[in-house]
């Protein structure tokens, strides 16, 4: 069993390894990129009245720990930020986010 949200997924936990590792200027910057692809991606869902959207109790879990400030990503206002939005997009989209970052954050 898995305890934190993101081990339920390899690249999700691999893409936060990697961006803990990640210079801080360059995580804040991709963490305001991730912040507007998703917010591109919720304006594409909005046309799709039929998409719904479940972002699981695990992912509750950490958000609530989020606000908390309890991880070392809560204390990157703008990376916490980003990391809330895209919790709130389809399992499906944000599964491909993580995968895409742990590809282009491994080449």
């Amino acid at each position: 069993m898995n305890r934190r949200w993101y081990d339920s997924n390899e690249h999700t936990e691999k893409a936060l390894m990697l961006l803990k590792n990640m210079d801080e200027n360059k995580r804040r910057a991709l963490s305001k990129d991730l912040t507007t692809v998703v917010k591109q991606i919720k304006e594409m869902h909005e046309e799709d009245e039929e998409q719904e959207i479940s972002i699981g109790i695990d992912r509750v879990l950490g958000l609530y720990k989020i606000s908390n400030s309890r991880r070392w990503y809560d204390k990157v206002s703008i990376l916490s930020y980003a990391l809330k939005t895209m919790s709130t997009l389809p399992r499906e989209d944000f599964y491909n986010i993580m995968e895409g970052l742990t590809n282009t954050l491994s080449a």
